[in-house]
């Protein structure tokens, strides 16, 4: 049983590609970098010393870099999966429909999650000083408690399926458990500087 799997794995996955490993290095690279450069952002306002005191621009500065090399990452993700062993995985008459509703669902997380939040209150403007009036319930938070990253692995998943790559597919499960680790270290922190707002607040 166990060499089954290990030789159906063998031939979903070819190891030797250089884009595979530029890949998986982008999906690691982005939620550790940005947490790094947060926290040092929290502790010496590095970005907002750069724009002059102001954190607002500062956010959004990091803001934009992170988008963009959110488009990298699904760009060298689309490129690696273009060079790996292509496979059907779904019966022919839900080859289309099922990658196209993860995918749109998926989206449907990210962006309205995006305009719950804002674009500092998306994009760790917590670490900048900017912090949110009180918790966001709304949609999607009333569905998902991570609808950001839940929607992007759906979008992943769904990259996968159709272009009919099961690589894809173990590559989505290694993004969801990237995620995993970087949101225990994201929300005990963010938990943290609300804290002390409360604290604070009490105070005065």
């Amino acid at each position: 049983m166990s060499s089954k799997l290990l030789s159906q794995l063998e031939s979903s996955i070819d190891l030797s590609k250089t884009s595979l490993l530029f890949s998986l290095a982008s999906i690691v690279f982005n939620p550790t970098a940005w947490n790094i450069v947060a926290r040092n952002e929290y502790s010496n306002k590095t970005i907002t010393r750069l724009f002059g005191g102001n954190a607002k621009y500062g956010c959004y500065f990091l803001a934009v870099m992170i988008f963009s090399f959110g488009v990298l990452r699904d760009h060298l993700y689309q490129q690696a999966l273009l060079e790996q062993p292509k496979k059907a995985m779904l019966p022919e008459q839900y080859a289309t429909i099922v990658p196209v509703a993860l995918f749109v669902v998926g989206q449907v997380f990210v962006v309205t999650s995006t305009y719950a939040l804002g674009i500092t209150g998306t994009f760790l403007g917590d670490y900048f000083g900017i912090l949110m009036d009180h918790r966001v319930e709304g949609f999607p938070f009333n569905v998902l408690r991570d609808p950001m990253y839940v929607g992007s692995t759906m979008c992943f998943a769904a990259t996968a399926l159709w272009y009919e790559r099961p690589a894809g597919l173990i590559i989505t499960a290694y993004v969801y458990l990237v995620y995993i680790i970087a949101l225990r270290f994201e929300g005990p922190f963010t938990d943290m500087i609300y804290s002390r707002r409360a604290e604070k607040a009490k105070a005065n």
